[in-house]
């Protein structure tokens, strides 16, 4: 790449001093130089497609037109300057092939610019590096286990205080939030109790009760697909890459994406720092996993609705937002297109709900979700075991809920597995109205109706 003239107006610079300010056009908050990176992800503009084909359309400048976005596996890029000025120069902060990922998720995430690095955990750890002592933190009582442990450090270590309420009751958040407030951190539905959080009214109470405080969803359980909370008033919206974004559970990753650009900036700079950004080889299979998002997350769906019906049909207590008989249906359809595909349920009895997990032969037991193949757990003794017993019983969390996560088999035989792992287990007495769970009483079917179908527009 040749050096560039003098930028019009400015006739005294030279063209090092061109090159120089092409390789640092950005400074920190300090003042300091950046090096190189890649260019805000692109704006929406033209013809905006259906997510559908979103998903699967990606527009590339590869010198050959590759079909699929090729892997640039290199930790550095030769420069033709000595003052630099390629748009990359070392993987650590910016890679073609992340670069490509990063506006394609922009695209379906409806933002204006998307970042991503090396997990779920780690996007949470770039956003909370926004906060400074001192600041608070007003999140849920329902959290990943992940989440909590991290906010539970930054509170011992980091000098943040964290306030853990209810959320789906935006008067609690309000009751917390002060001029100290820095972020609401949120996630909806809940892990794992799949509480329904009112997105839009929580963002419009904070921003006004605070302008500088920032509004982070965790969007993981539903995916751009079904949910975009920057549309709804979030400053952040976060995700595991590693679930439905990908799909396969064969990488991990974690998204982080922004409507303002300056807010992208502060979070690309721990990143660089850091070096947490996505390799280029786990960049190119998370793009190649979206493009079947759509196909794969309408299965899972399908598949979550009959089982959580079959489940309430025959006196458990069922947690899935597909359900009528969710205490928060009505709100979650106001502002998801699915109901997603990660439900709960209660046996009223541990040892039982431990004997159906294991029972089980299609759910493999496992801690995540979002893969194509069906999971099965008890929350407290994985995925929530770094929450301590006596908080987990303070935020009324069951030790008999099962989690399950439900892939794309056949719906048929993910049921009959179920039944024969509900039986064996002794959680249903078959002569008792036939097939019934022994510790609860039956619940009405008629309260189960299909949820409206998924709309693949943005």
């Amino acid at each position: 790449m040749s050096e560039s003239g003098p930028p019009r107006g400015d006739a005294s610079a030279t063209g090092k001093d061109s090159a120089v300010r092409k390789a640092f056009p950005h400074v920190d908050l300090a003042g300091h130089n950046l090096p190189p990176s890649p260019a805000p992800s692109s704006p929406r503009t033209g013809r905006r497609y259906a997510l559908a084909t979103e998903l699967v359309y990606t527009e590339s400048n590869d010198q050959f037109n590759a079909s699929s976005v090729p892997i640039y596996q290199s930790a550095t890029f030769k420069q033709t300057s000595g003052g630099g000025g390629g748009e990359y120069d070392y993987t650590r902060s910016g890679n073609p092939t992340r670069t490509h990922l990063e506006r394609h998720l922009a695209k379906i995430m409806s933002a204006q610019r998307a970042l991503v690095v090396s997990s779920g955990m780690a996007a949470l750890d770039v956003i909370t590096r926004l906060l400074k002592p001192g600041d608070e933190v007003v999140t849920g009582d329902d959290l990943y286990g992940g989440t909590n442990r991290l906010l539970k450090y930054l509170s011992t270590h980091g000098g943040i205080i964290v306030h853990h309420v209810d959320t789906t009751n935006p008067e609690n958040v309000e009751q917390v939030l002060s001029s100290k407030t820095a972020m609401v951190l949120l996630e909806t539905p809940t892990n794992p109790l799949i509480k329904i959080v009112d997105i839009r009214r929580i963002s419009t109470v904070t921003h006004a009760k605070n302008p500088g405080a920032l509004v982070a969803v965790d969007n993981t359980m539903l995916s751009p697909l079904l949910l975009n909370p920057l549309d709804l008033g979030a400053d952040i919206v976060y995700e595991s890459g590693t679930k439905y974004l990908s799909g396969h559970h064969d990488l991990m990753a974690g998204v982080i994406a922004v409507n303002d650009l300056a807010l992208g900036d502060k979070l690309y700079f721990p990143i660089n720092a850091s070096g947490c950004g996505l390799s280029p080889f786990d960049s190119w299979l998370l793009l190649r996993g979206v493009k079947t998002l759509k196909v794969r997350m309408e299965q899972q769906q399908n598949n979550a609705q009959r089982i959580a019906e079959f489940l309430e049909s025959h006196g458990f207590r069922v947690r899935y937002p597909g359900l009528k008989s969710h205490p928060q249906y009505d709100l979650h359809w106001t502002m998801a297109r699915g109901a997603g595909a990660v439900l709960s349920f209660e046996t009223g009895d541990a040892l039982i709900s431990e004997r159906i997990v294991e029972s089980a032969k299609l759910w493999a037991i496992s801690v995540s979700f979002g893969c194509v193949n069906s999971l099965i757990s008890m929350p407290c003794r994985m995925s929530h075991a770094s929450i301590d017993a006596k908080t987990r019983k303070e935020r009324a969390m069951p030790e008999d809920l099962i989690r399950l996560c439900v892939g794309i088999e056949d719906p048929d035989d993910l049921i009959d597995d179920l039944r024969r792992a509900l039986v064996q287990a002794g959680a249903v007495d078959v002569t008792l109205q036939g097939f019934q769970n022994i510790n609860q009483s039956p619940s009405s079917s008629s309260d189960s109706v299909p949820p409206p179908a998924a709309s693949s527009a943005t």
